[in-house]
């Protein structure tokens, strides 16, 4: 499966090159701004994880999470609206699975409508019980806390980074209550041509578990290419990712593939 859906991007990225491509300096400048988590145009990634080495038996836990971002552009203030809903297929002992919708997040970011080359953004994160069952890492609880973004963009150069931490408050009793970090910092080379090179790993913490099981952080690399499916842009990755510390019977490396279909009107 896994080599399958790689093989299958391979050909997808040689295929980039006989779409109906974007003008060069036109194709640089969507892919920076399919890097910028504060651009004001809707996308819709779908990004495709394969984690390897999951649980006792190195089983693969699949996760497609649909991440649509809506901005809200203002005067001298935007507003972005980013989601991301997991469908996870859990591995559940040697053989069986389980799959469905995992817990989803919600953020926005407000951030000054600025077009130089550091932009940031703060901004509420909420944590939902949309898992439409326990075994699908779903925590039965509701959560909030605070996000933060900042964004450089020098030259070819784009980098930056975002963290946020998530605290429950409501939700089943029963259910155990959680107190977790995201961080993802992300650096980019631009080629021209809507070709680029990074990495952008997400480092997570889980502050309730024993010490020496609370952080996955993972190293690697990924590739993009910005091109066009007819006449809609569109951003391709792929990437690999090696958890250099994870908790036990975690995941040891992620395969990475994306398609984000983008909407820029009006882009800043």
């Amino acid at each position: 499966m896994l080599k399958r859906n790689l093989l299958t991007l391979v050909l997808i990225f040689c295929l980039a090159n006989v779409c109906i491509a974007a003008d060069g300096n036109d194709a640089t400048s969507l892919a920076k701004a399919a890097q910028n988590p504060l651009a004001t145009m809707v996308t819709l990634p779908l990004q495709a994880n394969y984690n390897t080495g999951y649980g006792d038996f190195d089983r693969t836990f699949y996760s497609l999470n649909v991440q649509p971002v809506i901005p809200f552009p203002g005067e001298s203030l935007n507003v972005i609206v980013r989601t991301i809903l997991p469908v996870n297929s859990v591995p559940m002992g040697e053989f069986e699975s389980s799959f469905g919708i995992g817990d989803a997040q919600l953020s926005a970011y407000f951030s000054p409508n600025s077009s130089g080359s550091v932009t940031w953004g703060v901004g509420p994160i909420f944590g939902l019980p949309s898992a439409s069952n326990p075994e699908l890492m779903g925590s039965g609880k509701w959560g909030v806390g605070p996000a933060g973004i900042l964004f450089i963009m020098t030259g070819k150069w784009t980098m930056g980074a975002l963290a946020s931490n998530t605290w429950s408050f409501a939700g089943d009793k029963d259910r155990e209550s959680f107190n977790k970090f995201l961080g993802q910092y992300f650096i980019n080379y631009n080629f021209g041509g809507g070709w680029a090179v990074g990495t952008a790993p997400i480092v997570t913490a889980n502050w309730d578990a024993e010490s020496g099981e609370q952080w996955t952080v993972p190293f690697g690399l990924q590739i993009s290419k910005v091109t066009h499916f007819g006449s809609r842009p569109v951003n391709l990755l792929v990437g690999y990712y090696h958890n250099s510390e994870h908790a036990t019977g975690g995941a040891q490396n992620q395969t990475r593939v994306q398609i984000n279909f983008m909407f820029p009107t009006g882009l800043k």
